[in-house]
């Protein structure tokens, strides 16, 4: 990872959209800066022994699902193509990444963000989509979310990238 490496920064003065979309892309970059430069077995490392799918590797894996989740099967109505693995694995999204290696993940979490960014685009703050049962979530809800459930697996990112390889900052 470079010492200073280039980010876009969120705009301080924007519209709304603007603002969340700035704030979600500004924490995607942060978990691609975090998992790149790594061997594979640096990025499965487990420094949580009782966590073992926490690892650089498996939390690049759950957020190219969660992406995948929120903006392609809640917002844009696709199927779920994990519905079945999960069944038979709750953990499917982090253990399926296990011989898969680190530059294919971060590229994959990386096509999926560009996916999702266009499926939002798309569609007004307000729009309603269904969620399971009679709930609806909406576009504003689910950047909020995202902005929210990158951001935790970001700092998960920062500590466990320190203890790999001593690499610290943003």
């Amino acid at each position: 990872m470079p010492a200073d490496p280039e980010r876009s920064d969120p705009p301080l003065v924007a519209g709304e959209r603007e603002q969340l979309n700035g704030f979600l892309d500004f924490l995607r970059e942060a978990i691609t800066l975090k998992a790149r430069g790594l061997t594979d077995e640096q990025a499965r490392r487990v420094h949580v022994p009782t966590s073992p799918h926490t690892t650089i590797a498996g939390l690049v894996a759950h957020l190219t699902y969660v992406e995948s989740y929120w903006f392609s099967v809640v917002l844009d109505g696709q199927e779920d193509p994990w519905r079945e693995r999960f069944k038979e694995d709750p953990d499917a999204e982090f253990t399926a990444s296990a011989g898969v290696p680190v530059t294919e993940l971060i590229t994959a979490y990386e096509a999926e963000c560009r996916a999702s960014r266009e499926i939002a685009a798309k569609l007004e703050l307000d729009h309603r989509a269904p969620l399971r049962g009679d709930r609806e979530v909406t576009v504003r809800w689910v950047l909020i979310h995202m902005i929210e459930e990158t951001g935790r697996h970001a700092g998960h990112l920062d500590l466990l990238r320190e203890l790999t390889d001593g690499l610290t900052g943003e």
